[in-house]
């Protein structure tokens, strides 16, 4: 599993006009999902996020309350090392990925985690603010 986290004024998720998620002050994550990802991988990464010291004075969502967007990313898993054209063999499919990403966001939510989230399976319109900016990749 892999997350891009970034911190953010503001990040917004549009689908088809319409704002399916919005957050202030917080953390924009796009998670990708492999073949190889399990429950266990995502209660780590959970947990990673909610306690990611990636905020100002050194402090973490769980510290501060603030708000994770979080938003399924199949092509953190693309390899273009090949020529042009990504291959996506790497991304878990959809019917793999979808549950994986839920678990994820479930378990942040019983973390007392505030979150937002995409629409998987849609065409995203992903918006944001970037603060710093700070971004970091996760790879569990």
């Amino acid at each position: 599993m892999r997350a891009l986290v970034q911190t953010v004024d503001r990040a917004a998720v549009t689908v088809d006009g319409t704002v399916v998620g919005e957050i202030g002050d917080g953390l924009l994550v796009l998670l990708g999902v492999t073949h190889t990802d399990t429950a266990q991988v995502a209660a780590t990464m959970a947990r990673k996020l909610h306690e990611l010291r990636i905020l100002d004075d050194d402090r973490s969502a769980a510290d501060t309350g603030a708000p994770l967007l979080v938003v399924s990313q199949f092509t953190l898993y693309g390899d273009a090392r090949k020529g042009r054209r990504p291959s996506w063999t790497a991304a878990a499919p959809a019917d793999v990925a979808e549950p994986l990403v839920e678990a994820v966001v479930a378990e942040l939510r019983a973390r007392g985690a505030k979150v937002q989230t995409g629409r998987f399976r849609t065409h995203m319109r992903v918006e944001s603010v970037n603060v710093g900016p700070r971004t970091l990749m996760l790879e569990l």
